[in-house]
């Protein structure tokens, strides 16, 4: 019995809650103020009734001043009296919505006796509120694909076959403007009057609370997502990442297809095939950039919304959505979706999302998204996102982003991110973070946990020695090698200060750093030189290689020695000496092996300092 008392009660409560949150225009209220803004008259009747007020800034200007005297009236016709007859007022739970009062036009339909096979269906479009004429607003049928746009009155004209439909419906699409539909009567011409309704920024839209001290003390109800408070749909802001905005859109599109792109970006449909000339002249006609076609065939080129199959372009191809399977374009392909499977031109592809398979330019390619596969160019890759795959390129490969695969390019390769691969190129690489192989003429990371394999390999946060050191062929050494301790480089030179016996050495090494203890104090260090001596003729090889194995005991953060034992072999073609420089072959007093009779073998030694 209690239980069935308190549901009573319960259903009570919930019953007077909800007929006075549906009953509050009908309330009696009482307001004076002179010269006050709307906004503060506003929010005194907002604490008055203990309600909210939701509105346009675009439709009020709340800095108006207004007077109004009022006693014991209903709330709506205290809102008329402020507003005037060209606003509305709609409840909405505890919300009273202000917004412009529709403009009530005459719709007249007009329509021909007689059935027609071609019938035209002909009228003006105008704004619902303010009831100025639309422009450029699209009116289409999606079934038939027709389509055509309005004029500066607002004034349309669109032929239609007749079909065995007994209805037909007209779709009228515009930016900033609700979807409106229109049934129309099939096979009779007929001319008609359409209007539709603004959408609203949320951006501008403002909302008044009861904010005065005895009101505050009540829990606020709950407010309700602006979506469903407003009448009106929000409105929404356009893609900027289209196709229509890239240099070869804005080119080679019309105005009207952009339009026409911007007011259709909520219709998309899908056919079998489609066949065209040029951007707009095709078997679907001005919606062919809002249709997905199982075959494209473009003679000279196509703007299309995506392709489900294969899409074949003389010069190029305009996708404004994703590509799957296969795509070829004689110059280029733009695509602003995804590509899934095989993208090839000409001269350049550009994917302004994902690519999954294969893409390959005459000249470059660009993805803005991610890439896995394969992308080949005879100039440029370019990936604004991560790889996973394969960039080759005969001049450069560029990913911003992670690569976990290879780079393959004539001049250089550039992992903006983190390179989990091999990067390969006849000039330069650069990672910020390495985790492979570099191989190049210059390597740069700024950390590295892989190998660089080069002439001048650099880790910017990685292994970094100038070392002076003295051998048994020249006292004078210094080399500088950088990388890091799995492998680092060396570029070294010496010379002797003897001026009876004079030589010059130069050339390149390659070390690796194993550490003995774990505070990597003491260190063994095996390096490997090749290295061109001079004896006072350039015209005679005299090629230096040397094997040297180092202790290195550290003695600061900064500074280290280093000693240990070398074995060289020498070959050489030179059989005199030049007056001044030292003789070819191995230094005195060390025992030597003989190879061959060029190349000459001995065991000797190495020491010196590491800085840094």
């Amino acid at each position: 019995m209690k239980k069935f008392a308190l549901n009573l009660i319960l259903i009570f409560l919930v019953t007077s809650v909800k007929l006075n949150a549906q009953d509050l225009l009908s309330k009696n209220v009482s307001i004076d103020v002179n010269r006050q803004r709307v906004d503060r008259v506003l929010e005194l009747l907002s604490n008055k009734g203990r309600f909210y007020f939701s509105y346009s800034s675009s439709i009020i200007r709340k800095d108006s001043i207004v007077s109004i005297n009022v006693y014991n009236k209903p709330l709506k016709e205290v809102l008329d009296q402020l507003f005037g007859n060209g606003y509305e007022f709609v409840e909405n739970g505890n919300y009273i919505i202000i917004r412009r009062a529709p403009v009530r036009l005459t719709v007249v339909t007009n329509r021909a006796v007689k059935e027609e096979r071609v019938y035209s269906v002909s009228g003006f479009v105008y704004d619902e509120q303010t009831g100025h004429a639309i422009r450029d607003a699209s009116v289409y049928e999606k079934k038939l694909l027709a389509s055509t746009m309005t004029t500066g009155d607002g004034y349309f004209k669109l032929k239609l076959k007749s079909g065995r439909r007994s209805t037909a419906e007209l779709t009228l699409s515009k930016e900033f403007y609700a979807d409106t539909s229109v049934i129309i009567e099939p096979r009779h011409s007929q001319e008609l009057t359409i209007t539709m309704m603004p959408l609203e920024n949320e951006a501008e839209r403002t909302v008044i609370s009861p904010e005065d001290y005895e009101v505050a003390q009540i829990p606020p109800p709950l407010i309700e997502h602006i979506d469903t408070v407003v009448a009106v749909p929000v409105m929404a802001i356009a893609d900027s990442g289209k196709v229509e905005t890239t240099k070869a859109g804005r080119f080679l599109l019309s105005a009207k297809q952009k339009i026409q792109s911007i007011n259709l970006k909520k219709f998309f449909t899908s056919r079998p095939y489609q066949m065209s000339l040029v951007p707009g002249l095709g078997t679907h006609g001005k919606l062919s950039g809002q249709v997905v076609n199982n075959v494209s065939i473009n003679a000279i080129g196509g703007y299309t919304a995506g392709t489900n199959g294969v899409e074949l372009g003389g010069l190029f191809n305009i996708d404004k959505k994703s590509v799957r399977y296969f795509q070829a374009g004689g110059l280029f392909n733009i695509v602003g979706g995804s590509v899934t499977g095989f993208q090839a031109a000409g001269i350049h592809n550009l994917v302004l999302d994902s690519v999954v398979g294969v893409q390959a330019g005459g000249v470059s390619n660009l993805v803005r998204g991610k890439l896995a596969g394969v992308q080949l160019a005879g100039v440029y890759n370019h990936v604004t996102d991560t790889v996973k795959g394969l960039q080759a390129a005969g001049l450069a490969n560029f990913s911003k982003r992670k690569i976990s695969g290879v780079q393959v390019a004539g001049i250089a390769n550039v992992s903006n991110k983190e390179m989990n691969g091999v990067q390969i190129s006849g000039m330069i690489n650069y990672a910020k973070r390495l985790k492979g192989v570099q191989i190049g003429l210059i390597n740069i990371a700024d950390t590295s946990e892989g190998y660089s394999i080069g002439l001048i390999n650099i880790v910017l946060k990685g292994y970094h020695k100038l070392t002076f050191f003295s051998n048994e062929l020249t006292d004078v050494n210094v080399a500088f090698k950088t990388g890091n301790s799995k492998l680092y480089s060396i570029l070294h030179a010496g010379f002797t200060t003897d001026e009876t016996e004079k030589a010059f050495v130069f050339g390149y090494g390659l070390g690796t750093e194993l550490s003995l203890n774990k505070k990597k104090t003491l260190t063994v260090n095996p390096e490997l030189y090749s290295q061109t001596m001079y004896l006072g003729a350039w015209d005679n090889t005299n090629v230096l290689n040397r094997l040297e194995l180092n202790l290195n005991v550290k003695l600061g953060r900064y500074i280290s020695l280093f000693a240990g034992p070398s074995v060289s072999l020498y070959l050489s073609d030179q059989n005199f000496t030049v007056k001044g420089y030292r003789s070819p072959g191995p230094p005195k007093g060390y025992r030597n092996f003989t190879v061959s009779d060029r190349l000459i073998g001995w065991f000797g030694w190495n020491a010196g300092i590491n800085f840094f």
